[in-house]
This record gives C-alpha cells, sequence and structure tokens, in this order.
C-alpha cells in the first residue's frame, strides 16, 4: 500500500507540469508518420504526398508534397538527418511505395512498389543509412517482410510463420515494426483472430512469433504499437479502433525480449492506443491514441491520463524530447 500511495503521488507530481506543446505545421494534411532524429531536426508524413521538416525544434516548419504522390498516404517516415529520408506511402497494391530524400526534401527517388497486388505496406524502419525493414500485411497466408541492405534500392522478401485468422498489421503510426539492439526486430499484428508479436534475432531473415493477450475480437482490433526500453523490457498497445475510449485489451508488457506477454495488475491507458514510445532521460513512457494520451512512470504497470487530445503517432529524438501527430495537421512537442 506504501508503494502504491507513492507511485500516486510522484505521478501527480510529474503530471502536474505535463502538457502537448501545440506546433504551427503549416499544413492541413493528417499526419501519421513522424522520425525525431534530434531535439532540432524532425520529419513528419501524412495524407495529400506530404511531408514535413523542422531543423530549428519546431520553431517553424517546411512542408511540401512529393512530385506524383499527391495521392498517397505517406503513414511511414523514417531519417538520417536532416538531408537524407525515406516515406512509406500505404496503400493497396501499388499504392505502398518506398521513397528517398538525400536532399532534405527538394528532390523524391521512387525506390519500391509493392509487387503484391493485394498487399499493403504497415511499417518502415532502418537501422543506418543501408540496413532496413519493411511491414506488410498477410500475403498468400504469411505476413509479408521485405529487407533492405542497399539504403532501399534492392529489397528480398523474407519468410514468416503462417498467419493465423484474419492476421494483419496496422499502419496507424508506423510503431507496429520496432528495431533492437544486435539485429533484433519486433513486429506486432492484428485482426480477429490475432494479436501476435513476431521476433527476429537476425535483423528479419527468420522469425518466430507468440500470442498476447492484447484483444483479438474484430478486424479493427489487436496490437497498434511496440516500444522497448532495452533488450528485454518492452510494451505493447492497441485495443479497437472502432471502440476508441475502451480500454479492454489495450495493454501488455514483456520482461523477456517479447517472448511473453503479460497484462500488469495496475491501471491502464484509458483507451484505445495507436502509439507507445519511452522517454529515456525521464524514465517515463507515454501512450496515445485518438481518445488521448498517458503516462506511466513505473515501466508501464500504472497509467494516468494526461490529454484528451486525438494523436495518431509519437517519435522521441535520443530519449530527450518527444512529439505527436494527428490530424488536420496537428504537431505538438512534450514539455515539462
Amino acid at each position: 500500500m506504501r508503494f502504491l500511495l507513492l507511485t500516486s503521488l510522484l505521478m501527480t507530481t510529474t503530471l502536474a507540469g505535463q502538457t502537448w506543446n501545440m506546433q504551427v505545421s503549416g499544413t492541413t494534411a493528417s499526419l501519421r508518420g513522424v522520425a525525431a532524429v534530434t531535439d532540432s531536426v524532425v520529419w513528419a508524413s501524412g495524407t495529400g504526398g506530404t511531408w514535413l521538416l523542422t531543423t530549428d525544434g519546431g520553431s517553424s516548419w517546411h512542408s511540401g508534397a512529393v512530385p506524383g504522390a499527391e495521392k498517397l498516404d505517406f503513414r511511414g517516415v523514417c531519417a538520417l538527418d536532416a538531408r537524407h529520408a525515406w516515406l512509406m506511402a500505404a496503400g493497396e497494391g501499388e499504392k505502398s511505395r518506398i521513397y528517398q530524400t538525400t536532399d532534405g526534401g527538394e528532390h523524391w527517388t521512387l525506390l519500391f512498389t509493392n509487387p503484391d497486388p493485394k498487399g499493403f505496406f504497415d511499417g518502415l524502419a532502418f537501422r543506418d543509412a543501408n540496413r532496413g525493414i519493411l511491414l506488410g500485411d498477410a500475403v498468400d497466408g504469411r505476413m509479408t517482410v521485405f529487407t533492405t541492405a542497399d539504403g532501399g534500392r534492392n529489397w528480398t522478401r523474407q519468410r514468416t510463420p503462417d498467419a493465423v485468422g484474419e492476421e494483419g498489421a496496422f499502419a496507424a503510426s508506423n510503431s507496429s515494426l520496432a528495431l533492437g539492439p544486435k539485429g533484433t526486430v519486433w513486429f506486432a499484428t492484428g485482426g480477429k483472430g490475432a494479436a501476435r508479436v513476431f521476433r527476429s534475432s537476425d535483423e528479419g531473415l527468420s522469425w518466430i512469433s507468440v500470442g498476447t493477450p492484447l484483444r483479438r475480437d474484430g478486424p479493427s482490433a489487436g496490437i497498434f504499437s511496440l516500444a522497448f526500453s532495452d533488450s528485454r523490457n518492452g510494451i505493447a498497445v492497441g485495443g479497437d479502433y472502432a471502440k476508441d475510449k475502451e480500454a479492454e485489451g489495450n495493454l501488455a508488457l514483456t520482461a523477456d525480449g517479447g517472448l511473453s506477454w503479460k497484462v500488469p495488475a495496475g491501471s491502464r491507458p484509458a483507451g484505445f492506443r495507436s502509439a507507445v514510445a519511452y522517454l529515456a532521460e525521464r524514465r517515463i513512457w507515454v501512450a496515445t491514441g485518438t481518445s488521448g494520451s498517458d503516462l506511466s512512470i513505473d515501466g508501464g504497470k500504472n497509467w494516468k491520463q494526461f490529454d484528451g487530445g486525438s494523436w495518431n503517432a509519437l517519435a522521441v529524438a535520443a530519449g530527450k524530447t518527444m512529439w505527436a501527430v494527428g490530424e488536420k495537421g496537428k504537431i505538438a512537442k512534450l514539455s515539462f
């Protein structure tokens, strides 16, 4: 009881100075992609082929649309610095594409188009300038994984375990795919009958899968986001996008690198959550979604809502600054 009271007091103290600091993005696009390189350099992406970049920590944003991609929805962005970035468009078949810039958005090159007519890209991650991994929905009974070793110019399809139920992934925040140390990669799924985590220890060449206690009772239910604070401790969030105020089945924790997942005994995030991220400098977890944002200071065992606004995705720069993006061009920075 004494520990619970102390945790509650610390969380209340933390929340006292907690707020999202709204930015002026200059766009009305719905944003689902965000990548924080440093405290100053942040990229974002969204509908209408939109990309955004700040190099001054959000004081000003430069935006544009990729030529020829004005009808695409860029739900993922990965970046190395203020000049080098990749965009992932999500959509059925050839609407799923990967673009790259090497000059800060002045020019974009189409690197890869989905070869599967019924495929759908869900997540993109790059470990460095060369090594990347791409996640897509199940095709021919298996989840889709491509890897690249040359910065995205060439992609190789990798074999994954058989899909179960109506299994797929969610392109809600570009965080259903996560990278860990020493070649470790995780991705998460959802859909009716499936809410699993897949784990690879060899950069995506081979995979194992495990079940989780997150809800899987409908096509809009499952795991939407994964994040890890180290090689062993991680959090999966989700729920049901169509029932975004319901907290049922929206959280699970792992302490063994994703090999098993459990629901903590404490309080949960207040509803469906599409993104989770770890602010290492303050040892704080944040989860967000269309029905609000929550904070945990005890490794995800207990959560407290601090904002009721609608957000889609999160990004952290070097564990110091957190960013959120949402509908109608909304971008915000976490401040204490």
